[in-house]
């Protein structure tokens, strides 16, 4: 994990020098699949053979998805590429290159653009991808009205044909998760509301799920690999609402296990089903399956089925653990909601 940086508002870098310097950092190592990276007018990857190219985009948005008085710049780098990683995982694709496009207001051109590159680098050398290219401006606005805006597109691949979709559940199906839930909403909810800061002593040195969560990259691509009828998406808004769309997609109903569910230590049944941002891949397979216990190091867990769609019942319901059934709402993260 790359080490906070104290954002220093006075020094600023110009485009040209942050460009330089950015480009010496992301030529660091050999990626066959880059033909060309940072420096001309676009990048050139090269396709490898048999395989399709997977290509999502984010935003990562200052007030949104982060606050400077919150999350340091490293948190905020690293959690703008771990958002692109997950949806690449949720298609259990290989990660071949990224590409950041960066508005800044000056005052955070100097050391917080510093401590944002560092967090981004580092998960990116993780992954073993380069930053291939992208584009940096001047945010608009008055000083200290002016935000920071990301934009980050991956690039991945996959098997032609092996994509895995949200849109192949099927009634009989069993829905698994990965890791466990709850995490992310629980570590910022126990940050006291005056000092949210991931160096605040109250977080401890374990897991930090909301500062810098982890992208299953590894476990997607080997439920990938498992060769099954496969339908996926990660749990970036909540477990109650990803599992609604991707029952929408497939046209079914699932029913949830509230015992089941693999509730982080010391986070609610609300924050598992809600809380979002959990970035474990939540997925169906055939019921007959042999699942292994864990997918890329990582543990797996049974936490429901999925049920034929049926005229006036509700899509999701949770089997509570006195064994009453509810309906479950789709909450969670939705925009303009």
């Amino acid at each position: 994990m790359a080490k906070p940086a104290n954002p220093d508002k006075t020094r600023r870098t110009g485009e040209r020098a942050r460009l330089r310097q950015v480009a010496g950092l992301a030529a660091t190592g050999k990626f066959p699949q880059l033909a060309l990276g940072i420096g001309d007018d676009a990048a050139l990857l090269r396709v490898p053979k048999g395989r399709e190219m997977v290509v999502t985009t984010d935003f990562c948005l200052e007030g949104v998805h982060f606050k400077r008085a919150w999350h340091s710049p490293e948190s905020a780098g690293h959690r703008c590429l771990a958002r692109g990683l997950s949806d690449l995982a949720a298609m259990g694709a290989k990660p071949e290159a990224a590409f950041l496009s960066l508005a800044l207001p000056k005052e955070l051109s100097g050391a917080w653009a510093d401590g944002f590159f560092a967090g981004l680098l580092a998960l990116a050398r993780d992954h073993g991808i380069p930053l291939a290219g992208g584009d940096l401006a001047e945010s608009p606005g008055r000083a200290r009205q002016a935000k920071a805006l990301a934009d980050i597109v991956l690039v991945g691949s996959v098997p032609a044909g092996r994509a895995l979709l949200r849109s192949s559940a099927r009634p009989g199906d069993a829905v698994y998760v990965t890791g466990t839930l709850g995490g992310a909403a629980a570590e910022l909810a126990a940050v006291p509301q005056r000092q949210k800061s991931p160096q605040h002593p109250a977080l401890g040195s374990g897991p930090r799920p909301h500062f810098f969560p982890q992208p299953r990259v590894a476990a997607g691509v080997a439920l990938r690999k498992l060769g099954a009828r496969i339908a996926c998406l990660d749990i970036s808004d909540g477990l109650a609402l990803d599992l609604s769309r991707m029952c929408e997609a497939s046209g079914v109903a699932a029913e949830i296990e509230a015992a089941q569910l693999p509730i982080a230590p010391g986070s609610t049944l609300q924050q598992a089903l809600t809380g979002g941002e959990d970035y474990e891949p939540l997925f169906t397979a055939p019921a007959k399956l042999r699942m292994p216990k864990k997918l890329g190091g990582v543990g797996v867990t049974r936490i429901g089925g999925i049920k034929k769609a049926k005229r006036n019942q509700p899509q999701l319901v949770l089997l509570q653990q006195d064994g009453q059934r509810e309906p479950l709402a789709a909450g969670g993260w939705e925009y303009f909601r």
